[in-house]
């Protein structure tokens, strides 16, 4: 489901923290949070009706060409958390995420953001976002446009 806050549309998916995805204290290992970003920003996009998959079918790739995290408070093994991502701009060429990690009693353990850049698979080359990519998006929210 969608949800918006402040003006932003923004999708919530849960992850389950397995055992093997800790460290020896027991917390979320550091280097899993690109993934956890990674999965609520597919659940995100595949809720707008958007697939990675149909992007690649298409001739587009989106490789990460920024990364922040802040680290806040530790998720430990168990933890239910909800991966909070936010449409932060769409660009002609790419779009920008915001993140949010809640444990199941609420508390904020981490922020980030990524930036994204459409390139076609052919010629590894920016190239402009399809334009059913942006309709679908802009139908979401004329305002952040």
């Amino acid at each position: 489901m969608i949800f918006v806050k402040d003006n932003k549309f923004y999708h919530e998916t849960n992850i389950r923290i397995r055992y093997a995805e800790t460290d020896k204290m027991g917390y979320s290992y550091y280097g899993n949070y690109p993934t956890f970003f990674e999965v609520g920003r597919t659940e995100f996009l595949r809720e707008m009706g958007i697939s990675y998959k149909e992007l690649e079918d298409l001739g587009y790739m989106l490789p990460i060409t920024s990364l922040s995290i802040k680290y806040l408070k530790p998720a430990i093994y168990d933890d239910l958390i909800t991966v909070r991502t936010y449409l932060k701009y769409l660009h002609p060429i790419k779009v920008e995420f915001d993140y949010e990690i809640h444990n199941q009693q609420g508390e904020l353990l981490t922020t980030g953001n990524t930036l994204l850049v459409f390139i076609s698979s052919k010629t590894r080359r920016p190239t402009k976002a399809p334009d059913f990519y942006t309709n679908i998006i802009k139908k979401f929210s004329k305002n952040l446009f």
